[in-house]
């Protein structure tokens, strides 16, 4: 007898569940978010039986406090993102727009741990048998440990879990899975949440290691309720260009290690290769001799990052100056317009002025500012920054060049590159030890800055 059905309404922004619709949500405050959803409801347990295993709070020294094992995927780059590799029993979520390469990722990973001898299931609801095959066959020899399932029926995945019992399982993907019982379409929220928090009991029942592949919507958002990301361990997001080489893989939540990290990877015939040195990578190309174009340094978590900074500033043919930024914040590349029109005397409102952070990185941190103000007053006086130029630091409103952290890793990585001048914050001299061979001009004001490449 098939189980009787209620309709519920679930927000897809954070999962806020209620009886009826309404037209903001109370859990986000988020407006024409919730959906309509059928939910099997709950049958009462026959004679009041209840399981004979009661749950027995414990205090913090009765915890065994023996520390993760981690398994490494075989990947530097995703280890380091993960925190140093796979923890037992963890769930993973992947993210990233179609094409960008998460199941490619995901089946060299599953290739890596099957041929260190561990017992590996990929399981596919987009793919079929033979199309895993054609993909497999570009990157190299596959064990026998590591087997395939083209299955979306939930029910029967579970079955399957439970009875091969694998260390790691790739479930490709979740919005693909789909529960009779809950009634609604595959990748709904409702599907999504049961077949998450199916894939959840697992992982922490029989210590398997989930890797769930995720769609995104055209936010960038994994597809499906906010909640999805609340039930897993880590979270990792897939970005760059998919129609370009470069991959950047970021990890947006992850409870057994740091959020901050980043792994790069070039996408090739033969699947992703690492990128070892992200900085020389980012500055390929690079033009020389050419102005509005400076070099800085960036931290993504423990690791310093080069990066080129461009600039171009050309008299407006409108009224309203456009102000275009790609790859920096927007309002951020506007207040430093602002500081430099109003402290260092860049009469910038009859200019249009464009701001581009090449190799299709994000940075966010204020580290990178001075590089911006110095890439936009060289295309302004159309003066050259030499190529053994390094400029990074904060800088605030009143024109100060404030402190970053880690300055002596940044100055390091500069070194390790060939640059031999390096423009800092003067309030980091105590920390940074001059490298021999190399040029330091502190600066505690972006008049000093300008003011030095000016001269001559």
């Amino acid at each position: 007898m098939p189980k009787a059905k209620k309709l519920v309404y679930y927000c897809t922004e954070c999962g806020f569940e209620s009886s009826k619709w309404m037209g903001q949500c109370p859990g986000c405050r988020q407006w024409n978010t919730f959906a309509e959803e059928p939910v099997p409801v709950k049958q009462p347990a026959v004679g009041g039986s209840r399981s004979a295993e009661r749950a027995v709070p414990k205090t913090l020294r009765e915890i065994p406090a023996a520390a993760e094992e981690r398994v490494s995927t075989g990947i530097v780059e995703l280890d380091r993102v993960l925190g140093g590799g796979i923890v037992g029993g963890s769930l993973i979520l992947v993210g990233g727009d179609p094409g960008i390469g998460k199941s490619t990722l995901l089946l060299q990973v599953c290739r890596n741990l099957a041929l260190d001898g561990r017992q590996v299931l990929y399981i596919s609801g987009e793919e079929s048998l033979r199309q895993i095959r054609l993909r497999a066959d570009r990157l190299g020899e596959f064990r026998d440990s590591l087997r395939f399932l083209c299955e979306t029926d939930l029910g029967e995945v579970r079955q399957v879990l439970e009875t091969i019992k694998p260390q790691i399982a790739v479930i490709d993907s979740i919005q693909t899975m789909y529960d009779q019982e809950v009634g609604a379409a595959p990748g709904s929220v409702s599907q999504v949440r049961e077949a998450t928090n199916v894939f959840l009991q697992l992982a922490k029942g029989l210590g398997i290691t989930v890797f769930l592949v995720g769609h995104v919507t055209k936010e960038g958002n994994v597809a499906g309720p906010r909640v999805l990301e609340h039930m897993v361990d880590t979270v990792l997001y897939f970005e760059g260009d998919r129609f370009a080489s470069y991959r950047i893989l970021r990890a947006v939540k992850n409870r057994f290690g740091s959020t901050n990290e980043i792994g790069v990877f070039e996408m090739k015939d033969t699947g992703l290769d690492e990128v070892r040195n992200p900085s020389e990578y980012m500055l390929e190309g690079k033009p020389t001799g050419s102005s509005g174009s400076v070099v800085t340094c960036a931290m993504e978590g423990t690791r310093p990052l080069l990066v080129e900074v461009q600039a171009l500033v050309c008299r407006s043919s409108f009224g309203l100056p456009r102000r275009t930024a790609v790859g920096a914040d927007y309002g951020r590349v506007n207040m430093l317009l602002a500081v430099l029109e109003k402290k260092a005397r860049l009469s910038l409102s009859d200019y249009d002025a464009y701001v581009n952070v090449t190799g299709g990185i994000r940075m966010n941190e204020p580290a990178i500012d001075l590089g911006i103000i110095l890439a936009v007053f060289s295309s302004y006086r159309d003066r050259v920054i030499p190529d053994s130029v390094v400029a990074f630091g904060e800088v605030g409103l009143s024109g100060e060049v404030r402190s970053v952290s880690m300055a002596a890793q940044r100055v390091q990585e500069a070194k390790k590159l060939g640059f031999t001048t390096v423009v800092l914050p003067a309030v980091c001299k105590r920390s940074v030890k001059k490298p021999d061979g190399m040029q330091m001009i502190y600066v505690s004001w972006l008049n000093e800055a300008i003011a030095y490449f000016s001269q001559g």
